[in-house]
């Protein structure tokens, strides 16, 4: 498999937060509902301008590149599949192999049909269906791609359908987005394990058609929070990190690689997850500048998964100061090598984001190696995006 030959170096998108005008989706639906969320709208107008896009990272020197398929274009209606969006897509595939770009593809990225969440989402009887009758056709455009997420974050998305169930309960009070954590908002939901359950049938499912269709190294991506315990908190530790990362690590054996997903740390107490306390080191979001949280995810990973191949899916800080995000991406890596010195198999980096683009109801915090103007859609290359791509050529930070 290609993904045994070189390490990926690249940038990660999602297809909601990039393409724009995602009208199918129930998140589309959420935005115009939901007090205080901003609407995602044109997006980065990525859906037409896509090309222009993975250009500029194949020029400056990235050899991979992570996006989404997005599963509201492709199945608009129960059972109608669009014979135009999976030619979409596939063009998306061709474009990237031909600017030297190795596709890493996600099937699911939080976002779902409107239809499929009318119907109850993934709670509903027949979810895993649905999914599973999805996947089967889309892996009918996929069959030379390297690299295939089943599920982006699925312990992230069982948090945020636990927060939108508590918003609808509580009509009154502004969206909270799932990127901001600090001491002036609500404690982010931990992620309902009976919705973590049937994601894990749904990924299992998927897994199993991927192989059969395909020729792709699969898994799926985590969101590791990289915890650690106060003194006498190491009890409260485990049970934490329990519900929030190893029921879907234990859930990723028998896969190809598992996702690691990491932007900071955060301290357990015996009460529980402290907050972020403010400091003005502090991201765009709220969190802590950790960098070194990166090799802690991957460490916790590769124990948990008893050594199952590492892909690092996202990595990246919210900052207006791209020389905060060169040092924060430069000391991530330094700290990332040095695990995989210790013997630790990862695969690759994609950093995230490849472009400025909708975090999940609010539009401030930039994540980009790319800036965007949202008027003109101009792309403007940010210098660490030439940075991250010089380190690429070395091979190594």
């Amino acid at each position: 498999m290609d993904s045994k030959k070189t390490f990926l170096w690249g940038a990660s998108t999602a297809p909601h937060q990039i393409e724009g005008n995602n009208i199918n989706s129930d998140w589309w639906v959420l935005e115009g509902q939901m007090p205080g969320m901003e609407r995602s709208g044109d997006a980065v107008d990525s859906y037409h301008r896509f090309e222009e896009d993975m250009r500029l990272l194949a020029d400056a020197g990235l050899n991979a590149y992570r996006f989404g398929v997005e599963w509201a274009r492709i199945e608009p209606v129960p059972g109608e599949f669009s014979r135009a969006e999976l030619a979409h897509y596939r063009r998306m595939i061709d474009t990237a192999r031909g600017l030297g770009l190795t596709p890493v593809v996600t099937l699911h990225h939080f976002t779902n049909p409107h239809w499929f969440t009318e119907e109850g989402g993934w709670l509903g009887e027949r979810a895993v269906d649905r999914f599973t009758r999805y996947v089967e056709t889309v892996t009918g455009i996929l069959g030379d791609v390297p690299w295939i997420v089943t599920m982006n974050e699925p312990n992230m998305l069982a948090m945020m359908m636990t927060i939108q169930r508590q918003m609808q309960s509580r009509p009154a009070d502004d969206w909270q987005s799932p990127t901001v954590d600090n001491d002036t908002r609500p404690t982010l939901p931990a992620p309902d394990p009976a919705i973590g359950g049937v994601l894990v049938k749904a990924h299992h499912a998927a897994r199993e058609i991927v192989r059969a269709n395909t020729d792709a190294a699969v898994g799926w991506t985590v969101a590791n929070r990289a915890f650690a315990a106060r003194p006498g908190a190491e009890e409260k530790l485990r049970e934490l990190e329990y519900i929030w990362e190893d029921l879907y690590l234990d859930a990723a054996q028998g896969d190809d690689f598992v996702g690691v997903q990491s932007y900071s740390s955060q301290w357990v107490g015996p009460d529980g997850i402290e907050p972020h306390p403010p400091h003005p080191d502090n991201t765009l979001v709220g969190t802590a500048y950790r960098p070194d949280a990166l090799a802690m995810a991957v460490r916790h990973t590769w124990d948990v998964t008893g050594g199952i191949p590492i892909l690092v899916t996202e990595n990246g800080i919210a900052t207006g100061d791209d020389t905060r995000r060169i040092a924060y991406t430069q000391e991530a890596l330094r700290h990332l090598f040095t695990a995989a010195d210790d013997g630790i198999d990862v695969r690759g980096y994609l950093h995230w984001s490849a472009l400025d683009n909708f975090e999940w109801g609010h539009w401030e915090p930039t994540f980009g190696l790319i800036a965007v103007d949202r008027e003109t859609f101009e792309r403007h290359p940010k210098p660490s995006l030439a940075w991250l791509g010089d380190v690429a050529r070395r091979g190594r930070p």
